[in-house]
């Protein structure tokens, strides 16, 4: 492979919501270069990539920041950063105003109001979303973007973070990227459970496929403390076409329905966790299938929703007419999807201080795959990127630098660039990269509370996943890879493999069911107070370690006061 160094002052991982955010902002200051490392291209990557057709997190009239926040704690049932969600809920409307002056259409009514959808979203047409972000970002003069690079680890000395290893995914081209700063923005992990649909239709699932928890990875492995991996989420979706149901359930306000005809969404709770669990128990009770009662709407109603999906998830569109019944004749089949973990809907991912800082210095989260704030959705995902960049701005002004040749040495390099060219060497054996992969998801599946189950497990089925996994990480070195795009690949197996090993540790550790199929204990099936508290953990010497940490409530802020403890 060939080698290409590069420096540059912040290095963004992830030209997604967050990334693209960031970017933005570090644009206002010209003296300062940034680059973004995409792994796709920024116009359509992550998880606007498809669009998007609501705001679903804004202060609307006669709201104010601390309901947001007030929300958010509720639906988590307590396990939250209150600080962050505070943080992030201040900059809601902001950023919001910042996406309508970049070309955001948000419908507005005959008073030149903004349209809510419930009393936190908006109506938006946003199939354009993110190739408005992709431009705005990329405009600006001190920002670079090197689309097609997939950045694997982290250049990390005394705790301290100097760059990252990566590489092309067309072509021969090992990356050496030096910075003075780093932001991760590489969204959440899908794909670590066998999903809804088989075979070919395998990648059609609610969390983008391509988010495969690298920047979790990266971190974990770098020794980075981790935040509420046990806090899965498990979206309620259009059977088959997994497309959003809140664009049905509060653009039309259709309720949760069985069988029977029974409306069974307030006997559970309307909690997020809770709107799957009841669909699941109604199931297993045999009031199966479930469904969102649409067959009263209006015309009109369906015309909206029809346009509705076709900004984001045009397979539902698609589905209606070609059955020759829409939603106002038929109601729409409903089912959980497998977990993901995200740090954009639950709690999941980097432990940051109120900057987004993590505990590698230097090193900021921002977007789904930073932790303790959950319900982000586009907005706090937006908000994140644009605190996390201010905060690198104060950083690179305070923090005394040196040099990045005295802390990553050719010898280093020259080790990542063999293992990227082992797997290119590596002759084809019995098993490929997507076999293991299967084989991964039907692991998590079964023994680490998958569709399988019913989304329960118990610690003896952990402890069986636990041995499984670590044994298909062993087998990881013997495959092969072709060209850069199995490379690839291979490093998205690698990536989802480390991040499962914290699933199940995180899992173990919390002894109670705190939220329903997100971690559906069967040892522990009720709910305890003793467990109101973070579960972190922090890879040491390749083994887990769990850390329990005091929640931060009551207008407290948490902020790292050791970063080598």
């Amino acid at each position: 492979m060939k080698k290409k160094e590069l420096s540059t002052d912040v290095l963004i991982i992830g030209g997604g919501t967050a990334g693209c955010f960031a970017a933005m902002t570090l644009g206002k200051e010209k003296n300062i270069s940034v680059l973004i490392a995409e792994k796709a291209n920024i116009r359509r990557s992550g998880c606007l990539a498809a669009g998007v057709n609501a705001i679903n997190a804004y202060i609307t009239e006669g709201r104010v920041p601390q309901d947001y926040v007030d929300y958010a704690k509720k639906d988590a049932d307590g396990i939250v950063r209150e600080d962050l969600l505070l943080s992030m809920s201040e900059r809601l409307n902001h950023v919001t105003d910042v996406m309508e002056k970049a070309g955001l259409v948000i419908l507005k009514d005959e008073n030149g109001k903004y349209v809510t959808r419930g009393n936190r979203n908006i109506k938006i047409n946003g199939e354009n979303i993110k190739p408005i972000l992709a431009e705005a970002a990329s405009a600006q003069e001190n920002v670079t973007v090197l689309n097609h690079v997939n950045i694997t680890d982290y250049i990390v000395k005394d705790n301290r973070i100097y760059g990252a290893y990566g590489f092309d995914v067309n072509e021969e081209i090992f990356y050496v990227i030096h910075a003075k700063a780093v932001i991760c923005a590489t969204g959440g992990a899908a794909g670590l459970y066998r999903p809804n649909n088989p075979g070919f239709s395998r990648h059609k699932m609610w969390y983008p496929p391509f988010n495969t928890g690298a920047g979790y990875a990266m971190g974990i492995t770098a020794g980075a403390e981790m935040t509420t991996f046990e806090m899965r989420f498990i979206a309620l979706r259009c059977k088959d076409t997994i497309a959003p149901t809140g664009t049905i359930a509060q653009g039309v306000s259709a309720k949760q329905m069985n069988s029977n005809g029974e409306i069974y969404e307030t006997k559970y709770g309307l909690t997020t966790s809770q709107r799957v669990y009841g669909t699941v128990m109604e199931n297993r009770a045999g009031h199966g299938p479930c469904y969102l009662k649409t067959d009263e709407i209006t015309k009109e109603q369906e015309q909206d929703l029809y346009k509705a999906y076709l900004n984001m998830a045009p397979s539902q569109t698609l589905k209606w007419l070609e059955s020759g019944k829409g939603p106002s004749e038929q109601n729409v089949e409903i089912e959980g999807t497998e977990p993901y973990i995200v740090g954009g809907h639950t709690a999941s991912g980097y432990w940051v201080d109120n900057n987004r800082e993590t505990t590698i210095h230097g090193l900021f989260a921002a977007g789904d795959v930073a932790g303790g704030c959950p319900q982000k959705y586009v907005t706090g995902a937006l908000a994140e990127g644009e605190i996390a960049a201010e905060a690198v701005l104060g950083f690179l002004k305070d923090e005394k630098q040196t040099a990045a040749k005295d802390v990553d040495s050719e010898a280093k390099q020259n080790e990542k660039q063999a293992e990227y060219e082992h797997f290119l060497n590596n002759p084809q054996g019995l098993l490929t990269t997507e076999q293991l992969e299967e084989t991964m998801q039907k692991i998590m599946d079964q023994y680490a509370g998958g569709i399988a189950t019913d989304y329960r497990y118990n610690e003896s089925r952990l402890a069986l996943a636990k041995e499984k996994i670590t044994s298909l990480q062993k087998l990881v070195d013997g495959l092969a890879a072709e060209d850069m795009d199995d490379l690839l690949r291979i490093y998205e197996v690698k990536e989802r493999l480390v991040v499962c090993q914290v699933v199940i540790a995180h899992l173990l550790a919390r002894k109670e069911t705190r939220w329903h199929s997100f971690a559906e204990n069967a040892d522990y099936p009720e709910k305890n107070a003793d467990w109101e508290k973070y579960v972190n953990s922090r890879m040491k010497d390749g083994k887990i370690e769990i850390i329990f940490r005091e929640l931060v409530t009551g207008g407290k802020h948490y902020e790292h006061t050791n970063y080598t403890k």
